[in-house]
């Protein structure tokens, strides 16, 4: 099932317009897969089950933000890591980058230390809830987390200055979350991620404290 699963993929990132994963890679993301399927018959990671849903919606659309983000990104936070996506995907495709996950269930924060145990990712697992995290990071990025709008503020006082805010959203909510940061963010053109006209990520970089700008580009 593994190198089954690591071909469809690969033809799904094919589909999307996105370069194929090298066989080492797609046998990590097999691997992932066979986790978060075994996993979720236990608890409830995602709520997409199937093994092509999880691979179209998840996988391919964790993959694009990878290749989307920024180069020199040291240390990523995924906030509310859930099933580690899109931080998990970050860390295979991206192993120069340290990535933390944090997530406050004890349940989904189990599976992530497991997960990162089996891949062999540069991970650090953080069990509590991500705005009480002391440190700050390069990046930080946000997909489908509860009360979003709260946890984009949150999630803005995480980020180095210079460093980035990366929101996975669709067209319509975003300006709604930009606005929540105000002017400490200058925002570049959004990036559409494959599966859906709709979704896409808003890349902000934290602005100096002595810039002056609206914020929005």
């Amino acid at each position: 099932m593994n190198e089954d699963a690591g071909s469809r993929l690969n033809a799904l990132l094919d589909q999307a317009g996105l370069p194929a994963l090298d066989s080492e890679t797609s046998a990590r993301f097999a691997n992932y897969l066979a986790l978060i399927l075994r996993w979720n018959r236990r608890i409830n990671l995602t709520s997409i089950h199937d093994e092509d849903g999880i691979l179209r919606r998840h996988f391919v659309e964790s993959i694009a933000c990878a290749r989307a983000l920024p180069a020199g990104i040291s240390t990523l936070l995924d906030f509310g890591s859930g099933a580690g996506l899109p931080g998990i995907p970050i860390a295979i495709c991206r192993p120069e980058t340290t990535v933390t996950l944090a997530e406050s269930q004890g349940k989904k924060a189990a599976f992530l230390q497991e997960a990162a145990r089996v891949l062999g990712i540069a991970a650090k697992i953080y069990s509590g809830r991500a705005e009480t995290l002391e440190e700050h990071f390069d990046c930080v990025v946000l997909r489908a987390v509860d009360r979003m709008k709260e946890s984009v503020r949150c999630a803005g006082g995480l980020v180095t200055q210079g460093g980035w805010l990366a929101l996975m959203t669709t067209v319509a909510e975003s300006r709604g979350l930009k606005s929540v940061v105000g002017e400490a963010f200058g925002w570049t053109a959004e990036i559409s991620l494959p599966g859906s006209d709709e979704r896409v990520l808003a890349l902000g970089k934290r602005q100096d404290e002595l810039a002056t700008g609206s914020g929005d580009a």
